[in-house]
């Protein structure tokens, strides 16, 4: 209840922000500096009304273009209401985002009353915007009425109107910018980014709504996924501002009596935000002062890195199995050990994020077997076996722990289950709660955890699948499974990590084989076809690292989505199953 007070909390801050003067839009991919105001607000534009005349289907079609600027208490969208709609509306915090074509007709029943119109307003759903301000995917058709009257002057205007938005995902892309907001994975010091959108203009007031959706927490999706050291407790004591000496002030309160390192943590998670929408030095206070002492005003680059611990070192190349055997990407030569031997008939394998365990799925006597171990050495056959078990994910160890984590697969398309050390230095397994998973399709082919631990990528019934990882004392569970892109992604394959919050995929299809979807499955960027052969069996990626793909012609490469795949120089044609440490 706290939690969605404070995201309450912030959201009314949001709609103060909102009446500040307007200047030009932050484009998508670059960064802006803030602007301050002065401290002077500027007067509301004047809103000019619906053209003359304008049937009621019409009336509806402009609505819908103009719920997508939330400025000034949605005026653009308020003329189109009658006096007593206009004067008490309050649309939700919420957004329905439906693709760019949509129709109003008229209802097949009418009223009576001539000066009366139902008018359905009818689209195909790409998502919505949760009170969260977090993208959720949807998929499928609606159908929506709005009432109309007829006012004494003859025009058409709504009448009860819905308190949900809906808006086309082009104005939603003009009008809404993305922003990643950090947190740390629960039990490491990995920062996990957390996208949500924010309304883009004014620009000065962006850092602004950046810290208020720290404040309230995670989205409902990472929410039990991560930690955030700012705490229950945090607020700010004034508007988040940008100076005339070129400083954006974040005066923080309620964080007085959080430790050093946890304060650390703090500034870590608002500068790393912060450095979308600004690039300008941050000055962060707790109660007016220092909130890390020493040290006033802080830029991305004085942060410590906490990313290293979420990808795999620059010294692993990366691995494949071919032949039976697990051979190395950088020469094609087999590892050393019984893996590289082919002393075990090897289906798939994984390789710890640290490089120094190893997880391989050995078929024997028709049956398949899972044996973990150090790398280059003999591997214990564990009790996990099955008639399928899928390619194994590491979760990466946690600091200081001298082991490999935690190992996960999925046994019989139905089962997750991960396998950990005993403090005996043998691996038992325990079985992963994913009911919630399992609604959405019987069989799961596929899973991948992401590097910092704390989401799951799947391919369930050929669908492409991410859910939060939530672990308890006692328990870990799959939690908030959501498809991403569901209309146009069917028989997926494979699935990897290219970053925390990037996936890339392979289909069976010809014209759709290789892919890259954000984790929250807003869009959907086509790789290049030059050079493939579908289908695809296999691919991997990682954090800078170029995407490696398998058909039956061997392995392709390629570091961008319109990039020419390229021949692997250690291609292996047939079999060959690619994999990066993870």
């Amino acid at each position: 209840m706290r939690k969605r007070l404070r995201a309450i909390g912030a959201l009314l801050a949001c709609l103060t922000v909102l009446g500040a003067s307007g200047c030009a839009t932050v484009p998508e991919e670059s960064q802006a500096r803030v602007i301050s105001s002065g401290g002077v607000a500027a007067p509301a534009p004047s809103v000019p009304e619906p053209a003359k005349d304008l049937d009621a289907l019409g009336v509806v079609r402009q609505f819908v273009e103009a719920s997508a600027q939330p400025q000034n208490d949605n005026a653009r969208a308020r003329v189109y209401f009658d006096p007593p709609a206009k004067a008490t509306w309050r649309p939700d915090r919420g957004l329905t985002v439906m693709e760019e074509k949509f129709d109003t007709v008229y209802a097949p029943e009418q009223p009576a009353d001539p000066n009366r119109r139902i008018v359905l307003l009818r689209g195909t759903n790409v998502g919505k915007l949760g009170p969260d301000s977090a993208f959720i995917p949807l998929s499928g058709g609606f159908e929506k009425p709005v009432q109309l009257a007829r006012q004494p002057d003859g025009q058409w205007r709504i009448v009860s109107p819905a308190t949900d938005l809906v808006i086309t995902e082009p104005e939603f892309t003009r009008n809404y910018f993305r922003v990643p907001v950090y947190f740390f994975a629960t039990d490491r010091n990995a920062l996990v980014p957390d996208l949500r959108y924010v309304v883009q203009k004014p620009q000065s007031g962006l850092p602004g709504r950046v810290v208020d959706l720290l404040l309230a927490g995670p989205s409902d999706f990472l929410d039990g996924a991560v930690n955030n050291p700012l705490g229950e407790q945090a607020a700010i004591e004034q508007n988040v501002v940008g100076g005339p000496d070129g400083v954006v002030t974040v005066p923080l309160t309620g964080v007085g009596g959080q430790s050093d390192e946890q304060k650390k943590l703090i500034a870590a998670q608002v500068v790393k935000s912060l450095q979308s929408v600004t690039s300008s030095r941050i000055r962060l206070l707790s109660d007016g002062a220092p909130l890390v002492a020493g040290r006033e005003e802080w830029r991305a680059s004085d942060v410590p890195s906490y990313e290293p611990e979420a990808s795999p070192e620059s010294s692993l190349p990366g691995l494949m199995v071919s032949g039976g055997r697990v051979r190395s990407l950088s020469d094609g030569a087999p590892i050393l050990g019984p893996a590289g031997s082919r002393a075990y008939d090897v289906v798939t394998a994984a390789q710890s994020l640290d490089g120094r365990q190893m997880a391989v799925v050995e078929r024997e006597n028709g049956r398949l077997w899972l044996r973990v171990g150090e790398f280059g050495n003999e591997l214990a056959r564990t009790e996990l076996s099955g008639d399928r078990l899928s390619r194994p994910t590491w979760r990466p160890a946690l600091p200081g722990s001298g082991g490999g984590g935690e190992v996960w697969t999925v046994v019989d398309g139905s089962q997750v289950v991960r396998v950990l050390r005993t403090a005996q230095g043998t691996w038992s397994s325990q079985v992963v709660n994913a009911d919630m998973v399992r609604s959405l399709g019987v069989e799961i082919s596929a899973i991948r955890l992401s590097r910092d631990g704390t989401r799951a990528a799947m391919v369930v019934a050929g669908n492409l699948v991410v859910a939060s990882v939530v672990r308890n004392a006692d328990s870990v569970s799959l939690r908030s499974p959501r498809m991403l892109q569901a209309e146009r992604l069917r028989n997926v394959k494979d699935v990897d990590w290219v970053s925390q919050d990037s996936l890339v995929a392979i289909t069976d299809s010809r014209s759709l084989p290789v892919v890259r979807v954000p984790v929250d499955g807003l869009r959907l960027d086509q790789f290049n076809l030059s050079n493939l052969t579908p289908p695809l069996h296999a691919i991997t990626a990682a954090p800078s690292r170029p995407v490696v793909v398998a058909d039956v012609e061997g392995l392709w490469t390629a570091s961008e989505v319109g990039e020419v795949w390229s021949p692997h120089d250690h291609s292996v044609p047939g079999d060959a199953i690619p994999f990066y440490p993870g």
